[in-house]
């Protein structure tokens, strides 16, 4: 089992809740986000913020870790990039995909939500790919 650099994990997790921040803020796809998912104003303001916030982070840990275990340590900055590009399109977002279809979800959906994984684990391909 290859040998995880823990600080690039935190901080991939760190990044994946500023990415989500910054994609799903109203600068961005916040209100199509809600109409595509059906999520109310008032819905989106309710909830238990720590649970939320905490558990997404602790998710993005947990995705972060077992993604630099995939990657290991000899993958070249350029391939660890490339493949986390290639991670969050073809594994999360075929995946979302095909629920998506099932679901009858919108397209724009699958585009916001594939888009930020997308994003999300071509950071963490970055982060690392320079700290290894």
């Amino acid at each position: 089992m290859p040998q995880v650099n823990l600080i690039a994990v935190l901080l991939c997790a760190v990044s994946s809740l500023v990415l989500g921040g910054i994609w799903y803020s109203p600068l961005l796809f916040a209100k199509a986000w809600q109409r595509g998912a059906g999520v109310s104003d008032e819905a989106a303001k309710s909830g238990n913020p720590a649970v939320i916030f905490g558990g997404a982070f602790v998710l993005s840990l947990i995705a972060a870790y077992v993604f630099a275990m995939f990657l290991g340590n000899s993958m070249p900055l350029a391939g660890a990039v490339g493949a986390g590009f290639s991670a969050g399109l073809c594994w999360i977002g075929a995946s979302y995909g095909i629920n998506y279809l099932f679901e009858r979800r919108p397209f724009g959906l699958w585009a916001i939500n594939a888009g930020y994984h997308t994003l999300q684990f071509t950071l963490f391909g970055l982060i690392l790919g320079l700290l290894r």
